[in-house]
């Protein structure tokens, strides 16, 4: 179980910081989408996908476990779900330097009430997700606090012996 904020929590730059969990760090933000831009957000969807395929390291500074986005209520409210290994302020500071570096846009942009000078803004841009952010009150990690790097090593370390093994026969 994730406790309830309270005043007891560790207090960041930008605000508390939510606790680390099985899962690591995360949030989930849920706002409306303005209207018109939900093929606008699928298609940002794609264009991302589209980079990842060019460069699988695109994210890898965010120290991502998994993203999920999901459009639901006819297409008028809007789900981000990530999880992460750092705490919020980082993820948010690095997602910014990404993003700004990389000269490219966040989906945000489609959501009403989203700052539109979040690059040069970034308190802004902390405001409008901590204003959306849905605290889980559970979460749950089948390898519970493993971080993304450890994993990639794990799978490294695995085809290493794999191939080894296939060398062998």
């Amino acid at each position: 179980m994730i406790p309830k904020h309270d005043d007891a929590w560790e207090v960041g730059k930008y605000g508390p910081i939510w606790p680390r969990t099985p899962a690591c760090y995360g949030f989930t933000l849920i706002a409306n989408v303005k209207p018109g831009r939900a093929e606008a957000i699928r298609g940002y969807g794609h264009k991302l996908a589209k980079a990842l395929e060019g460069d699988p390291e695109l994210l890898a500074p965010l120290k991502l476990h998994y993203l999920r986005w999901v459009l639901f209520d006819d297409d008028t409210r809007f789900m981000y779900q990530g999880i992460f290994d750092t705490d919020f302020d980082k993820y948010t500071d690095d997602a910014i330097v990404l993003f700004k570096k990389a000269g490219v846009d966040t989906v945000f942009e489609n959501l009403e009430g989203f700052p539109m000078d979040w690059k040069t803004n970034p308190e802004a841009f902390i405001k409008f997700v901590r204003e959306h952010q849905c605290p889980s009150f559970m979460e749950y990690g089948e390898y519970p606090y493993v971080t993304s790097d450890e994993i990639k090593k794990a799978l490294k370390l695995k085809a290493a012996f794999s191939e080894m093994l296939e060398q062998m026969q």
